[in-house]
């Protein structure tokens, strides 16, 4: 029989974390966390706050992470706060939830983070999130090697999102657009399934 576990959601008030919040929401207890909405308030640039924050919350079954910020423009026209966008937002901070959460999660819990269709497949202007979205990928299939006490990490990779296209659209001409529903279904086969060091691909 299934157990109801108790999951926070970092970024569920975006698009595709209120998909992946209806998912889950069906069988468990969720915590919704983001910077200026959801249950509880959590940055994922400041790593002491979002310690305090995930310590307050208590044993957690899952963490799952919907949310990260990159910049988008021409390879030569960036500067270096634009590269540091995502270097500190959507990597790092993922990254240090996930350490973050290894100290929260019971025994046997699960961490989900997020990464994106251009670590395989580049588009002119995007750079910073191909080279983010591939750190955060080599970065879970390294942390499921030294996870303590059965925990587990996994990310999802969806394509980009229909629901997203009215504002990406000119940038990914040629792909097909995923469902948020459908992409959340990557983190439904994370928290409730058995893999670890897993990136899923929804495309």
């Amino acid at each position: 029989m299934e157990r109801e576990m108790k999951i926070l959601i970092v970024g569920a008030m975006g698009t595709l974390g209120k998909a992946v919040a209806a998912e889950l929401g069906q069988r468990h207890e969720l915590v919704t966390a983001g910077r200026a909405s959801g249950d509880i308030r959590l940055d994922l640039t400041d790593r002491a706050s979002m310690e305090a924050t995930l310590a307050r919350l208590g044993p957690l079954d899952a963490v799952v992470s919907a949310a990260g910020n990159v910049a988008f423009g021409a390879l030569m026209e960036m500067d270096e706060g634009q590269w540091a966008l995502g270097l500190r937002d959507k990597l790092m901070g993922q990254v240090n939830l996930a350490l973050s959460a290894a100290k929260v999660l019971t025994d046997g819990g699960s961490i989900t983070l997020t990464t994106g269709v251009l670590a395989e497949q580049p588009i002119r202007y995007g750079a910073a999130a191909s080279m983010v979205n591939a750190g955060v990928q080599g970065f879970v299939r390294a942390a499921a090697l030294e996870l303590p006490r059965g925990l587990r990490i996994n990310a999802v990779s969806p394509g980009v999102l229909v629901e997203s296209m009215p504002g990406y659209a000119p940038w990914f001409r040629g792909f097909e657009p995923v469902p948020a529903a459908r992409a959340a279904l990557g983190f439904s086969r994370s928290v409730e399934g058995a893999d670890t060091g897993q990136v899923y691909r929804i495309d």
